[in-house]
């Protein structure tokens, strides 16, 4: 758990949980999955089902996808006019700088990889009977989209790294490299957040151990 009013952490993943976070303490720290808007998402804008998740004071948040899909999976495959979607880069900075106002630290990792290392790990998944429940029809059929993909997160990097939510850009065809580089930020920018431990609820001074 973490100080009440020390500033909290969002931290915004493309494919990278497990090997990160788990040297968190759970009671502080949450993964928020971001899957297909629902019919009530819908119903909103854009942003009210990521809002909605954002951490309380003392959390640390991990988006496992997040907004951004918003912009990138609308202009890949042209579900929304443009006219919408490229409105969203500005409404994104607007309520990243909210959050940030609001002491809340955001870091957005994007993950790097190759277009053969995509492949072959694609190609693993499907060959290896213990991961193929992970393989969705999407990840095959998206990699003809590849350079629409690239484009689309080279815009998004560009217009909406910001001092106060800032984008790092992981080399990731190795995942050994991918952990540490990601874990040294993380570190980093806790180090530089102080974080605390909260204060006790009771009077600890009074209180005796001979019960």
């Amino acid at each position: 758990m973490l100080e009440k009013h020390v500033q909290v952490l969002i931290l915004s993943f493309y494919g990278l949980i497990r090997h990160v976070i788990s040297a968190f303490n759970p009671q502080s720290c949450t993964v928020k999955a971001f899957k297909e808007p629902t019919t009530e998402d819908l119903s909103h804008d854009f942003l009210w089902r990521i809002h909605k998740r954002a951490p309380s004071r003392g959390e640390i948040v991990v988006f496992n996808r997040s907004h951004y899909e918003d912009i990138i999976q609308p202009r890949v495959h042209k579900t929304i006019h443009k006219s919408i979607w490229s409105q969203r880069y500005e409404h994104i900075n607007a309520f990243e700088r909210c959050l940030s106002d609001n002491s809340i630290k955001i870091i957005k990792f994007f993950l790097h990889i190759s277009t053969e290392e995509q492949r072959k790990r694609l190609e693993e998944r499907m060959n290896d009977p213990s991961k193929q429940w992970k393989v969705s029809e999407r990840d095959i059929t998206d990699r003809k989209f590849w350079n629409s993909y690239t484009v689309a997160y080279q815009d998004i990097i560009n217009r909406c790294s910001n001092s106060w939510a800032p984008w790092y850009i992981i080399p990731a065809n190795k995942k050994w490299f991918r952990n540490l580089v990601v874990a040294l930020i993380i570190v980093d920018t806790l180090e530089r957040m102080k974080p605390k431990f909260p204060k006790p609820t009771i009077n600890l001074s009074k209180m005796t151990t001979d019960i």
